[in-house]
């Protein structure tokens, strides 16, 4: 007969209790992702993936036939995730968010009802006070991804978007400098024997930082100007290399720009206009064949030359310079930006339903609550309502009153 088990053994064969571990039940939320209309705009805001990941939390998703056809995924891809599909704007917008990649078409506004949710963008530089004021009188709550913010204070989709444009920006001027779209016929980035390639990248945000990578990982010879000293050494400490920097002084500048094969605008402005800092008289120096990547255009650009072009006809040139312009160069490649967006989107939206749904989660997180620029009837964007002349309500002073 064996002996009874000591206290110290009962002990370790007790289940114990967890207290680091808090259960939360998710809300279920209807999720809708609309078709995008805007002019060749190839993204989706969730790829079937992410509908799977919110579908298996409890959310009902319904999505719009056809809207990720552009970025190559079926009706029948949303289907097996676990979506509905439907075959109207007016059947979409019946779900409570709304998740799209462009702004909202004035047409579909329409379908908005009070308190509905809806995540997007809403490119500041086209935008109309007809649209906003629209928008207001609806009483929904628009989130814009231009204002998101996450905890490190940083704006996620921004950034995101912007990493694919620096990176895409560099292997498009990589065509451009071929034979075969009456280039200077050089390789970007040169061979043993052969020198590199110059690269000049103007801004050094995300935008120049991903585009220097590009470039430097060709091998081309690159040179970076900002007006920020800050961004300047926050660039090179994030490349782990010391590269050729500068201040924008006009006379440094046009001298680098005369012996340059690639030229990439990625000048940010906070509101309004980006700024031109590269004349047409600068313009006129460079070498016959050289490639102009401006990034800038959907701020106005910042080349005197610059002109804004489409992904149809996405150049054109004057002194013999080719001039790439198109505003959204992610759309380039939108099954690689529709999958970093649907990623952040996707993992909020899981987050918002088990803190009891997004009309909660607003409350909860600061960050989520920068991008509301418009909530029940109230303009809360300054910017916007600055712009507009319109009425501003404090979004910070409503949540203060809810505590």
């Amino acid at each position: 007969m064996s002996a009874e088990p000591s206290s110290l053994s009962r002990f370790a064969a007790t289940p114990l209790e967890q207290p680091m571990r808090i259960s939360r039940k998710t809300t279920q939320m209807s999720i809708g992702v609309p078709r995008e209309r805007g002019y060749q705009e190839n993204r989706v805001a969730l790829t079937p993936q992410a509908v799977g990941r919110l579908v298996s939390m409890g959310h009902e998703v319904t999505v719009e036939s056809k809207a990720g056809i552009a970025s190559f995924y079926s009706d029948k891809d949303y289907t097996e995730a676990g979506a509905n599909i439907v075959y109207s704007a007016e059947e979409l917008y019946k779900s409570h968010v709304i998740v799209k990649v462009g702004p909202i078409p004035m047409e579909e506004i329409q379908y908005l009802s009070p308190g509905q949710i809806v995540f997007s963008a809403i490119h500041l530089p086209t935008i109309t006070h007809a649209y906003v004021k629209a928008l207001v009188e609806k009483r929904i709550i628009g989130v814009a991804y231009e204002y998101m913010k996450d905890a490190s204070d940083s704006l996620p989709i921004v950034r995101s978007m912007s990493e694919i444009a620096g990176s895409s920006a560099i292997l498009i001027a990589a065509e451009y400098l071929s034979n075969q779209f009456q280039g200077s016929g050089k390789l970007l980035g040169g061979v043993s024997g052969v020198p590199p390639s110059k690269v000049v990248i103007l801004g050094a945000g995300t935008v120049g930082e991903f585009a220097a990578r590009t470039a430097i990982g060709l091998g081309s010879d690159v040179r970076i100007f900002d007006n920020s000293i800050t961004r300047l050494k926050r660039l090179q400490n994030n490349l782990g290399m010391r590269i050729y920097t500068s201040v924008i002084q006009p006379d440094t500048l046009a001298q680098e720009l005369k012996s340059a094969d690639v030229v990439v605008g990625a000048i940010h402005a906070e509101t309004g206009r980006a700024p031109m800092v590269v004349t047409e008289e600068m313009v006129q120096q460079m070498k016959p064949g050289s490639v102009i990547i401006d990034v800038s255009i959907d701020q106005g650009g910042c080349f005197e030359t610059s002109e804004l072009t489409n992904h149809t006809k996405p150049t054109f040139k004057k002194h013999d310079v080719i001039h790439y312009c198109v505003p959204n160069i992610p759309s380039r490649v939108s099954q690689t930006a529709s999958m970093a967006l649907s990623n952040i989107l996707s993992t909020l939206l899981i987050e918002a339903g088990e803190f009891g749904g997004i009309d909660s989660y607003f409350w909860i997180e600061k960050g989520l609550r920068a991008g509301i620029y418009c909530f029940n009837g109230n303009l809360t964007n300054k910017y916007l309502s600055q712009k507009f002349d319109m009425s501003f309500t404090n979004l910070e002073l409503i949540a203060a009153a809810r505590l």
